[in-house]
């Protein structure tokens, strides 16, 4: 044994000397030993958008907001409240993929002064990324988040949500007045905007209208402030201006849309199967409310898949044929499980669809807000249909099958005006069931709306054995591996939060 040790010991003295460029050999050409921050701003831009989507978006709030159904126990996270599992992956995704690489983005553009748009832009986009974070879990690892590699910060603290939003409203106030249009940009490496200074202003603006408007009912007057700066910066109205990031059909899956993905690898895949892998369709109350209203969205989102005289099965988008699964009404597939509607494959289901990050109709549907709440002098009415005829025109990015005629928008926007002569509570509802409508797929959105306002006014399921007993999960579950790994934090901010890590705890802003 020490024999071992000592020709260990020689051969680590005379490697130094006959190295002789063999070191070189070693490395690999094709890698960069530097970080690139072009790159990885790319890459945190299309991992912040593709965490965990089938598990957390579709299932568990997709569920629970009663736009997707399952008959399946499994996967009924939120149809039936069966399960926590799914709810625990955003949180293990996000921190070592977006969180990570966009704080080394920011570490890498933080030196040159001529870098500050890359820096604005980096720190807008932490933003982005952090808010869902928290909103999903309330208390989470924020300032010392994704400084392991440089500072050996392994057991990151957990910041208290009420510090973490008013940290990101002034991130996103100081980023935007940063913005240098003289400067240089990411350019073709931002897939959003290709370095538009002026269109990340309004993202910034935008964003911070919605984490403003988030604090409504927790610090009224916080919100107010925040939602007037917001407007006064300027945000996203009109459609040039929304953010998305497109994508393309290909051999390689990081180039498809992560949604479509998502949805066709975890349920939709065979459409000449009748019976889809986690048993799921979309949600009768959703489907209802569509024909009800006589939203022509109904033929962009949903198809029947009916059997032709060839014996396939095509997509037919007929409203009279479409038809919800209701929610925990079944633990065995029904018998009529093919009657019921499954998202478009022209247009939910494209691989080359883009992916809708912020909108101007969400916009337009918060400054409809803030004019009934008087926080904003513009007109309420205006600012409501402005918002209908954007989410409709939206769906044209999604190609043929998503362009809605105008005179089909003209008439649902005649039959269903804005509540103007209602009562608050009337016109939030309005507000709000329209934004559960324009903002379906981003589920994370449309969950934190509907714990913040109580819209739409959905009826919870009570299935036997469901873990909430039969209310609507409000927060997510943190995952197992965050006792054992970082538990004095980890429990710390269990024990703040006063109601468990489960998921009918709270998060701050919910009341």
């Amino acid at each position: 044994m020490k024999n071992i040790y000592l020709a260990a010991a020689l051969l680590v003295t005379l490697l130094p000397a006959c190295d002789d460029g063999l070191a070189e050999l070693n490395e690999n050409p094709d890698a960069y030993s530097d970080i690139v921050p072009e790159f990885l701003f790319t890459k945190a831009q299309l991992d912040a958008v593709d965490i965990s989507y089938f598990g957390t978006a579709a299932l568990t709030i997709g569920g629970s907001m009663q736009q997707f159904a399952t008959y399946k126990e499994v996967p009924a996270a939120g149809d039936k409240y069966f399960n926590d599992g799914y709810s625990k992956s955003y949180f293990s995704e996000a921190y070592p993929t977006a969180v990570n690489q966009i704080q080394e983005v920011i570490r890498s553009v933080s030196e040159n002064p001529e870098d500050v748009n890359k820096l604005s832009v980096a720190r807008i986009w932490r933003v982005y990324i952090f808010h869902h974070i928290t909103d999903l879990y309330g208390d989470v690892p924020y300032t010392e988040a994704g400084k392991g590699s440089i500072e050996k910060i392994y057991t990151p603290k957990y910041d208290e949500q009420s510090f973490i939003y008013e940290d990101m409203l002034t991130e996103l106030e100081e980023a935007a007045h940063a913005l240098d249009p003289s400067q240089p940009t990411f350019g073709n490496a931002d897939l959003m905007y290709g370095g538009s200074v002026e269109q990340w202003e309004k993202f910034a603006y935008s964003l911070m209208l919605r984490l403003g408007m988030r604090l409504s009912e927790v610090d009224a007057t916080a919100a107010q402030n925040w939602v007037q700066k917001a407007i006064t910066g300027g945000v996203i109205l009109e459609d040039s201006d929304l953010a998305a990031i497109e994508y393309v059909d290909g051999s390689q899956i990081d180039s498809r849309n992560p949604i479509a993905w998502a949805l066709m690898r975890g349920d939709y895949l065979d459409p000449q199967n009748e019976d889809n892998v986690e048993g799921g369709k979309l949600a009768k109350t959703f489907i209802d409310h569509l024909k009800n209203t006589g939203d022509p969205r109904l033929n962009v989102f949903s198809v029947l898949w009916v059997q032709s005289p060839t014996g396939e099965y095509v997509a037919d988008t007929a409203t009279a044929l479409q038809q919800g699964m209701p929610n925990a009404a079944f633990n065995s597939k029904p018998a009529d499980f093919a009657s019921y509607s499954e998202p478009n494959p022209n247009t939910i289901l494209k691989y080359d669809a883009p992916l809708l990050v912020l909108t101007n109709a969400e916009v337009h549907l918060l400054l409809a807000e803030a004019a009934v709440r008087g926080w904003y002098n513009g007109d309420a009415a205006e600012a409501y249909e402005s918002a209908v005829r954007a989410g409709m025109r939206q769906w044209s990015h999604f190609g043929s099958g998503g362009e809605i005629a105008t005179n089909r928008i003209d008439a649902y926007v005649n039959s269903n005006p804005f509540p103007a002569a209602g009562t608050l509570e009337e016109k939030m509802e309005a507000i709000h069931t329209q934004k559960w409508v324009s903002l379906f797929l981003d589920e994370y959105e449309i969950f934190a709306e509907w714990r913040r306002t109580g819209y739409p006014d959905l009826v919870p399921t009570n299935y036997p054995g469901n873990l909430t007993g039969g209310s609507i999960p409000t927060r997510f579950v943190l995952p197992d591996s965050e006792e054992t790994i970082n538990g004095p934090n980890f429990l710390e901010a269990v024990s703040r939060q006063g109601e468990g890590n489960l998921l009918t705890s709270k998060v701050w802003w919910d009341k």
